[in-house]
């Protein structure tokens, strides 16, 4: 969040002239703001640099297509001299399409030249600095949206005014938080303490031993991956464990790569490493060894000989979870609801009440992991609504009609979505009828993620009854775009 409106910000209010556009070839158009949260909206000065006054320094952000811009006048690539990672098929439509993508790097190439031209004709390029990064990686089965190395590792090149440090290569670990403060570092601005990027510039800088990467919902699919990674180990947490990595997700499922995957995996002609990633479960730890394997295909996390790498990545992602106030394991319904509460989500960790919640989520998800039964009921009757939705989730996983009573006792829950949860455990025990109108009539509160985790939950549950139908019908024309996503998706399915 802070580089979209408090970097362009402290720039502005620094002296300097704000630009932003969607590419070289789209100088007078703004860029994107589409973003999957609500934020105060930035006044930007122009959508290009060149509207700066010739007295004044500036910030400007380039939005170019990347990947996205498979245009067939991009130069081509010989389809045969592609190498794909293990994990994709070799056949023909992969190469043609990682062809196409590599078609893409070279447009970028092109046009990234046409912008450092326009930097030298207008005599600002020997005082300009230029950090040139993407968004993610590719966006493919296991790229954009995941926390493997497809999806996290990106290019980073850096021209500094008067060629300092031109032509080296740097080989300590970034993240592109960082790339905010080092702007802010190299413009002579003072970095606040509330940008937690370092100034890899600095004359103090210390290179970091480890990099930490996140996912979180995309758009209507819930997700928490959380990831440590240092020069040679790389250690993925699944939070949601009980469900694939090939979540449904519009965006995803709309690309040809996704769906020549998944008629490949309904076919059967898929290996065991390439089918990995529609297997309806997945583990909850995994550990590589980069070095030895670098696409990520072996997964060391029950291998005796890496229980001491196993305990220490686990250990150093857990407290970096907790001293980075990480919110991901509140569900998002009520993180709003807190957010509200408090004055915004940044404070609901900072409440004296909510000091242990970070270990607390982590110890009743891991209750969930290993069946600890007795913990989940208890889990029932906690006062944070947190830990009883995960409680009431994980005793549905476990799939032990023993605990109906207790979940039934929690329909009647206050929270909304904790309801929700309940009511999904019960179908997941086979007993939908006790808490599928709870479902439906949640999809329609005025918490509007409340309303997409219950729709989230109708179609966790399989029931398509005549009432369900109704409720999808009606959420196609619901307020939130992502509610209609999912409703637009079950609507096929009566």
């Amino acid at each position: 969040h802070l580089p979209i409106k408090m970097i362009p910000e402290l720039f502005k209010a620094a002296g300097y002239h704000t630009a932003q556009n969607s590419g070289v070839k789209d100088a007078g158009k703004a860029g994107k703001t589409d973003y999957n949260f609500v934020w105060d909206q930035f006044k930007w000065d122009s959508n290009h640099w060149k509207s700066c006054p010739k007295d004044k320094p500036f910030f400007a952000v380039f939005q170019m297509k990347g990947g996205k811009g498979r245009g067939k006048d991009n130069p081509k690539v010989n389809p045969d001299s592609v190498k794909l990672p293990p994990y994709y098929p070799d056949l023909p439509f992969f190469r043609e399409d990682w062809a196409g993508y590599l078609g893409s790097w070279l447009r970028m190439d092109a046009e990234l030249g046409l912008a450092m031209k326009e930097l030298e004709e207008s005599g600002r390029l020997d005082n300009t600095a230029v950090f040139f990064m993407t968004d993610h990686g590719v966006s493919h089965v296991r790229g954009k949206q995941f926390v493997y190395e497809e999806g996290i590792k990106v290019p980073l090149i850096v021209k500094l005014p008067r060629g300092q440090f031109a032509g080296t290569t740097r080989k300590d670990m970034v993240s592109q938080i960082d790339v905010s403060a080092t702007s802010l570092g190299l413009a002579g601005i003072t970095i606040p303490s509330n940008v937690q990027g370092q100034d890899f510039m600095a004359k103090d800088y210390s290179p970091k031993k480890a990099l930490f990467t996140a996912r979180d919902r995309c758009d209507e699919t819930v997700e928490i991956l959380r990831s440590v990674r240092t020069k040679r180990f790389k250690y993925i947490r699944n939070f949601l464990s009980y469900l694939p990595h090939t979540q449904p997700n519009q965006y995803k499922d709309g690309k040809n790569v996704m769906k020549t995957m998944r008629e490949l995996h309904a076919a059967g002609k898929l290996n065991e490493l390439q089918d990995r990633v529609f297997s309806p479960t997945r583990p909850t730890e995994e550990l590589y060894d980069l070095k030895k394997d670098p696409f990520e295909t072996v997964n060391l996390a029950s291998d005796a000989k890496h229980k001491k790498t196993l305990t220490a990545m686990r250990k150093r992602l857990y407290d970096h979870m907790v001293d980075s106030r990480d919110l991901g394991l509140i569900p998002e319904p009520i993180s709003e609801d807190l957010g509200k509460r408090y004055g915004s989500k940044f404070h609901i960790l900072t409440q004296p009440e909510n000091k242990t919640m970070v270990r607390d989520l982590i110890n009743i998800i891991d209750a969930g992991e290993k069946g600890n039964v007795a913990r989940l009921l208890k889990g029932l009757k906690d006062e944070d609504p947190s830990i009883r939705y995960w409680a009431a989730t994980w005793l549905g996983i476990l799939k032990d009609t023993d605990n109906s009573k207790a979940l039934i006792k929690t329909t009647g829950d206050s929270v909304p979505v904790v309801r929700v949860a309940a009511s999904l455990a019960l179908a997941r025990l086979g007993q939908p009828e006790k808490g599928i109108e709870i479902i439906l009539d949640t999809i329609e509160d005025e918490n509007w993620l409340a309303g997409m985790y219950a729709i989230r939950a109708l179609e966790w549950s399989r029931v398509r009854s005549p009432a369900a139908q109704v409720a999808v019908e009606k959420a196609r024309d619901n307020p939130y775009e992502f509610t209609r996503r999912i409703a637009k998706r079950l609507s096929s399915q009566f």
